[in-house]
């Protein structure tokens, strides 16, 4: 969606907080709190809160990892698309322990780029060319807000490779906080 303007007023703080309307580049950098009100925007506000305070090498978030990769893969192998896309699907499983592998390592910047496109190839296979129209966005939120939201959150995501050319570390807990809306949301879908 290229503005925010589609998205649903009582929503719209807790969304410009986490992406600004101007981007990155002029040293903004959403904070923790941030995405635990957009958290709360998803419904998914007290099991994020939770996952974020765990330790990174913890039990309990190693099970929550797991969850989210077997869900995810579940959610890939379950959505039904043409012939021709099954190569797609096949792809975008491959993509699933590739990425689990940068999300273990801490690389957060890594992992957000990553992320990101297995997002837009999963929104290609829930919605066809529909997700790769401008409007697409706009269009989730008519079917359901708290969908809304999420396919936004993913296509603001590219904007965090900006991030790369400013001083923050691949393993800022910011960029944890920002990954980890989209794994909780996945894993809860």
């Amino acid at each position: 969606m290229a503005a925010n303007h589609s998205i649903p007023g009582e929503y719209r703080r807790a969304a410009e907080r986490l992406f600004f309307k101007d981007g990155f580049s002029k040293g903004h950098k959403p904070d923790v709190k941030a995405a635990c009100e957009f958290a709360k925007s998803l419904g998914i506000g007290i099991e994020y809160q939770r996952l974020l305070a765990l330790e990174k090498n913890s039990g309990e978030l190693r099970t929550f990892l797991d969850q989210f990769q077997n869900n995810l893969a579940l959610l890939i192998k379950k959505t039904w698309v043409e012939k021709s896309d099954e190569d797609r699907k096949g792809k975008l499983q491959d993509e699933i322990p590739l990425f689990m592998s940068t999300v273990e390592q801490t690389n957060y910047i890594k992992a957000i780029d990553e992320f990101s496109g297995i997002l837009d190839e999963l929104a290609y296979l829930f919605f066809g060319s529909q997700s790769e129209r401008e409007d697409f966005a706009e269009y989730t939120f008519r079917i359901d807000v708290q969908m809304g939201l999420f396919w936004w959150y993913g296509s603001k995501l590219e904007l965090l490779k900006d991030v790369k050319t400013q001083t923050i570390d691949s393993n800022d807990k910011v960029l944890w906080a920002i990954l980890l809306l989209g794994l909780c949301y996945l894993t809860n879908f």
